[in-house]
């Protein structure tokens, strides 16, 4: 579901509120990756981005939204009842008060994940978020921007996930989770990127190396294949 314009009263407090955002989205759905894979979950999907991966499927997230208030965004997702809201991009973090949004939700009380590329420090975003760091592979074209030193901050709580894209990818994958030690330190996440690599392919690499990961595929896009807000 597309973000929903603001009315016109919101609209006039986002012309003196200091503290707003700007939204490509916001809906309703089922958790499709990472731990909490299945719950029903409320999206914010943010606007902007400053990476352009190879394998990016939300590309329409990169321009355009609306500006909305916290409050406001705090009361849409309200609405919708769940327990689970995650903020997601494009990347998050690029706009500065994600921070306070963030804050703000686990502040109400809701179970709370943050999406992001990694190439953002990570280091200031309110502990009680579950923190989804989505290390670039070689074959996204972004492994450049990988921000390593955020490594250090993840915990127990965090989780890690590599866009598989092929089999250099994996290998690549596969040293840095070894490098860093990441089975012991955080959730460790591989993901076949959809249509360039076969999910069996993916599961049998990580099995015959006994690597300390989950294979993971979309959930979403097998229930729902490349449908927008869903």
């Amino acid at each position: 579901m597309a973000a929903i314009a603001p009315d016109a009263e919101t609209a006039a407090r986002v012309q003196v509120d200091p503290e707003r955002l700007r939204v490509t989205e916001i809906f309703h759905s089922l958790q499709g990756e990472a731990r909490d894979v299945g719950w029903p979950t409320v999206f914010v999907r943010l606007t902007g981005c400053p990476l352009r991966c190879t394998y990016c499927d939300t590309t329409y997230s990169f321009h355009g939204g609306a500006w909305w208030t916290i409050d406001a965004i705090l009361d849409e997702v309200a609405r919708h009842g769940a327990r689970h809201v995650c903020v997601t991009g494009g990347e998050p973090l690029a706009q500065k008060r994600c921070l306070v949004l963030l804050q703000k939700f686990c502040d109400a009380g809701y179970r709370v994940s943050l999406e992001t590329s990694g190439a953002l420090d990570v280091a200031s975003v309110d502990p009680r978020v579950s923190r989804v760091l989505d290390l670039k592979t070689p074959a996204s074209g972004e492994a450049r921007r990988n921000c390593w030193e955020n490594l250090a901050a993840l915990t127990a709580h965090d989780q890690v996930k590599f866009v598989v894209c092929d089999r250099t990818d994996y290998e690549w994958a596969r040293g840095i989770i070894h490098a860093h030690g990441l089975g012991a330190r955080c959730e460790v996440l591989l993901s076949p990127a959809h249509g360039r690599v076969a999910p069996r392919d993916l599961a049998e690499w990580l099995l015959a190396d006994r690597l300390p990961a989950r294979l993971q595929v979309q959930l979403h896009k097998l229930l729902w294949g490349d449908q927008p807000g869903r």
